[in-house]
């Protein structure tokens, strides 16, 4: 197995990768509809910004079974950069031989390269395999805080709004 860096060119092989997640999470629909390869392909551009990196796991025989994706985040109390990981996903027929570690350990590798302080990401409390894996990886569940999240016509609003 070999772990390479996405590139824009990977945008078609990785919407493809994003669907089968989707499907695993029961959002295909959602999915199908908001991602772009067009999207996706520019926001992987050297020069995009923000900028999106990623990484794609593929079989020594160029069969790509995974990817990572992920973005930079700040914290302000430690007035530093982390990694926010957007997505992990490994195929199911490849799960358990170590491609979710590898994938892990190159973003946190290039977390440290970057010098964060810190790697971040949201995993479904469904999820009782991807916790295990991630609490086995010496990952903490930040249990007190609730994301929250902004879409569609609740987003326009506020930003119409006298709110601000």
């Amino acid at each position: 197995m070999m772990i390479r860096s996405a590139a824009p060119e990977d945008a078609p092989l990785l919407r493809t990768l994003i669907l089968e997640l989707a499907a695993y999470e029961e959002l295909l629909a959602e999915a199908e509809a908001g991602c772009r390869e067009d999207q996706l392909r520019a926001h992987l551009q050297p020069d995009a910004s923000p900028r999106l990196d990623g990484f794609i796991a593929e079989t020594d025989g160029g069969e790509a079974v995974g990817f990572a994706l992920f973005y930079p985040i700040y914290s302000t109390f430690h007035t530093n950069w982390g990694l926010h990981l957007e997505d992990l996903f490994v195929r199911p027929e490849q799960r358990g031989q170590g491609v979710g570690l590898a994938l892990m350990r190159s973003v946190a590798a290039e977390a440290v390269r970057r010098g964060s302080v810190r790697m971040e990401w949201a995993v479904l409390d469904w999820n009782a395999p991807a916790i295990g894996f991630y609490k086995r990886l010496g990952a903490q569940a930040m249990d007190e805080w609730t994301t929250m999240r902004l879409t569609g016509d609740a987003l326009a609003r506020l930003a119409d709004s006298d709110a601000r």
